[in-house]
């Protein structure tokens, strides 16, 4: 059906366990990824609905395949713990995509293995649901990430706090390798895996890394660069991942794990909507001053191969890590431009932008839709009144609007061209949490999969939505906010 590379399987045995998913009683497909198994160049073509959920459910292994759980460490809210690793989740191997780069495909919730931890290994439909939806919305608004290929139910009930609909998630990345995964031999001080490990990321994803005088402090100059990018493409969207674990983060720069994550409706630069975030460590503002306390931790694994003298490495790796706030700051800031209809950079678009978060935050303004509306606001005698509505008062808006118009100005482009631009950079849609969670109720509670596949296919184009999907830009009201989202283990 489909042929896979083994490249992460053929490393040596410390990094991963060797093991086929475990079958479930009665996989059925919900949703198949057809643009992306085509991007892939997987033939599926010959393929029934039932060998596809056979397949995607773990029940059927493809030929030559050596599924693997991967080994990795992390930090999670701050505590190290040496061993996780996958433990409800198997990579079946890698397929060279239409763009000639390797991705992995992972089958997430696919049964116990070594590293469960006494956990089950499997996944509820819940956060099946969530991650599909979240990650292919996320990849349609132009964020780096995981993608979803397929979603299956298992015919199986798991016991969370009670029993709910059992799923598995195929999901596809350029790279499962965490920060974590560099820990995990850190902490045992296995510096030859690590340097067979800095190897594979070079050859994977970063091969330019190979002709640097130190690959290793190459690798994390390289690293740093993506995750700020990632970072500051996050809070252009309003989103905040939720569990900023070293295990969460990514060494190819794509948002990955998707459980208590969520959109900003009213913009609060403190939101924090995961239920085990009781501080607020990974709170939306915190995420990237969180992103350069992983980097550090990353950067603490390769000192032994960076260089020999470990007074240099660190000095070394310290360099390596002050490139980050600039970086963040300098994508942040062209960010914010596009989303302001600006095309070049001058001294004070910063406090701009800034002071548009300030009044959106004091008039509890809705983010996404705020910068969506400014396209109707482009002259005196524009339309500002869906932009007003979304504040408790107008004051500040006002003036910052006639801030920002001055602006403009002085570029001297038409309204127009403007508008336009605005509307391609900010999305009317995007998952908004409670519409997430009615995907996931009917489904759940209903078998009834047609929520989820009206906004699976809505959110594909975010920034042009069809007319019947008004009802989807909306926020929230009163009675329908989730506050709260949840882990999927």
């Amino acid at each position: 059906m489909i042929e896979l590379q083994q490249n992460y399987a053929r490393l040596p045995a410390a990094f991963h366990a060797q093991m086929d998913p475990v079958p479930v009683k009665a996989p059925r497909l919900i949703a198949f990824n057809r643009e992306l198994a085509d991007f892939l160049g997987l033939d599926i073509s010959d393929s029934t609905e039932g060998q596809l959920a056979a397949l995607f459910g773990g029940n059927t292994v493809p030929a030559g395949a050596r599924p693997v759980a991967m080994a990795y460490a992390g930090h999670q809210f701050g505590n190290f713990v040496p061993q996780l690793g996958d433990g409800r989740a198997i990579l079946l191997g890698e397929v060279e995509g239409r763009d000639g780069l390797l991705r992995d495909i992972h089958l997430k919730g696919a049964g116990a293995t070594p590293f469960s931890r006494g956990g089950d290994g499997r996944s509820a439909l819940g956060p099946v649901i969530r991650e599909y939806l979240v990650s292919e919305a996320m990849h349609a608004l132009g964020a780096p990430t995981t993608r979803a290929l397929a979603a299956v139910t298992t015919g199986e009930h798991v016991q969370r706090e009670q029993p709910v609909p059992g799923g598995i998630l195929a999901r596809v990345a350029r790279s499962h390798v965490r920060v974590g995964t560099f820990q995990y031999f850190a902490a045992r001080g296995d510096t030859g895996s690590l340097s067979v490990l800095v190897e594979h990321v070079i050859d994977r994803l970063y091969p330019a890394a190979r002709n640097a005088d130190s690959p290793a402090l190459d690798l994390l100059a390289r690293v740093i660069a993506v995750q700020a990018a990632l970072v500051a493409r996050w809070l252009s969207l309003g989103f905040v991942h939720g569990v900023m674990n070293t295990d969460n983060m990514a060494v190819s720069g794509e948002t990955i794990d998707f459980g208590p994550c969520a959109f900003m409706e009213a913009y609060d630069p403190d939101a924090v909507w995961s239920s085990i975030d009781r501080r607020g460590r990974y709170a939306f503002s915190n995420q990237p001053r969180i992103a350069l306390w992983n980097l550090a931790r990353l950067a603490e694994t390769l000192l032994p191969l960076i260089d020999d003298d470990q007074q240099a490495a660190i000095e070394a790796a310290n360099g390596a890590l002050e490139a980050f706030p600039k970086a963040f700051d300098q994508a942040w800031v062209e960010n914010m431009r596009m989303k302001l209809g600006l095309t070049e950079a001058r001294e004070g678009d910063v406090d701009l932008a800034q002071r548009l978060l300030d009044s959106m935050h004091a008039g509890g303004a809705d983010f996404t839709l705020t910068f969506r509306y400014l396209a109707d606001a482009m002259d005196e005698d524009g339309d500002v009144g869906k932009l007003f509505e979304l504040f408790s008062g107008r004051e500040g808006i006002e003036a910052w609007l006639a801030d920002w118009r001055a602006r403009l100005d002085a570029e001297g482009r038409g309204d127009k061209d403007v508008a336009t631009d605005l509307l391609a950079a900010n999305p009317a849609l995007i998952p908004r949490n409670h519409r997430v969670e009615q995907a996931i109720r009917a489904a759940e509670d209903d078998d009834d999969f047609s929520v989820f596949d009206r906004l699976r296919s809505a959110w594909l184009r975010p920034y042009d939505p069809a007319p019947g999907d008004a009802d989807l830009i909306r926020p929230a009201a009163p009675d329908e906010r989730v506050a709260r989202t949840f882990c999927g283990t």
